[in-house]
């Protein structure tokens, strides 16, 4: 089928609008777009007056226009706004007590989104528009992305989720006058038909049994009955609060954080080959053979000179055995947890300039604009996850065949 061409300005018209006027400075500040701008902006604003009138049966009528200087992404306009004798109309295009234009205020939620601060917005606007904003206004501006975090946070969910990633990032969040660590917690959810979805966004500082125990109590209230398999980056307590509330649940320890937690006692040049020896654990044929690897390497000279890192693998034991009933193509979904991987990566980038967050509101507005624009990009499953499905129909029986029927 043929794509149809967008509308066309007709040539003539472009000449009409371009006569007398230097081409050089038709994108700048008041230069030839602004006036088009304005002009359309006025043109639509008298159509709705039209409108207006041609509905209202108590003879009303025009009374002239009142004048308001509004801010748009290439500077500020002047607009005539009409007005009638009972003052009535309420504009649609621009607002009464409006004073950005339409498209103003996502420009600076892109920027904000996009891990610039709000001063760097200001000096951002301010540099290549010439438009004098305060960082109230960006605080203001962005404020209003708070009610829609609240509305997205307390959205209904799936009944089943197949597989769900459980991650956190740190930031550093100003609290009672003091800088703090805390941490971002995610939930990355995978549907039946492979697609993602952040189910939800919590910071605390401190995290626990307890806290994880209100997490799952709240997926639980918002619809979620059953979580099949749950990746985790082996927390203490989060097993067993997952548990808790979805007591069928397989609870598997995220091979990735674990190794990440391996290497944190390794020296730097011995890295490389410390991780090329524990790949014989996680690529071991069966639990039988990984923990036979385990010890192997428990007992070889990287387990003698390190002899941290096979501990915190055998205490992570039960919740990494899960991992070695799935198949190669499986647990390559598992292991590397491409898609939280990708995602930790996008929310870092964000955050690494800005120091710390004034509240725990920025912090959580900056990252559920940055999922935001992540799960817009989302546009099919994992090339594996055709297998994983066959595996999951076999592991998990009618608690798949549920989420496939949701």
């Amino acid at each position: 089928m043929a794509r149809r061409k967008a509308p066309r300005i007709p040539d003539e018209l472009l000449d009409q609008l371009l006569a007398g006027a230097d081409p050089k400075t038709a994108f700048d500040a008041n230069g030839l777009l602004d006036d088009l701008k304005k002009a359309l902006a006025e043109r639509a604003l008298n159509a709705e007056m039209d409108h207006h009138l041609a509905g209202d049966e108590t003879g009303n009528s025009r009374n002239g226009y009142g004048r308001k200087t509004v801010t748009t992404e290439t500077g500020r306009i002047e607009l005539e706004i009409p007005r009638d004798r009972q003052a009535t109309f309420d504009p649609q295009l621009i607002a009464k007590y409006q004073r950005r234009f339409p498209g103003f205020d996502d420009k600076i939620v892109s920027m904000y989104a996009r891990g610039m601060s709000a001063r760097e917005i200001v000096g951002h606007l301010r540099e290549l528009y010439g438009i004098e904003v305060s960082p109230d206004l960006i605080s203001v501006v962005t404020d209003a992305i708070l009610e829609e975090i609240a509305a997205w946070q307390a959205r209904p969910l799936e009944p089943v989720y197949p597989l769900v990633f459980f991650d956190a990032l740190r930031v550093k969040v100003r609290d009672e006058g003091i800088v703090r660590n805390k941490a971002v917690h995610i939930a990355l959810g995978v549907r039946a038909d492979g697609a993602k979805e952040v189910l939800g966004l919590w910071l605390e500082q401190n995290e626990g049994a307890k806290f994880w125990l209100r997490v799952m109590n709240e997926l639980r209230n918002r619809g979620v009955e059953d979580l099949l398999l749950a990746v985790v980056d082996g927390l203490k307590g989060f097993p067993d609060a997952i548990r808790a509330v979805f007591p069928e649940a397989l609870v598997q320890t995220c091979i990735v954080h674990l190794l990440r937690h391996s290497l944190d006692f390794v020296s730097y040049k011995d890295r490389k080959a410390v991780a090329a020896a524990l790949k014989d654990i996680y690529r071991a044929m069966d639990a039988v053979a990984g923990e036979a690897a385990l010890t192997a390497f428990e007992d070889g000279p990287w387990g003698r000179r390190y002899p941290a890192i096979a501990q915190s693998w055998r205490r992570a034991w039960s919740e990494v055995v899960p991992f070695y009933a799935f198949p190669a193509e499986v647990r390559r979904i598992l292991y590397t947890t491409n898609a939280i991987e990708a995602l930790n990566a996008k929310l870092r980038r964000a955050v690494r300039a800005r120091g710390h967050f004034p509240t725990d509101e920025a912090a959580l507005k900056l990252f559920f604009l940055v999922l935001n624009r992540a799960e817009k990009e989302w546009k099919m499953a994992p090339r594996e996850w055709a297998m994983a499905k066959a595996q999951f129909a076999i592991i998990f029986g009618e608690r798949f065949t549920k989420a496939m029927a949701a």
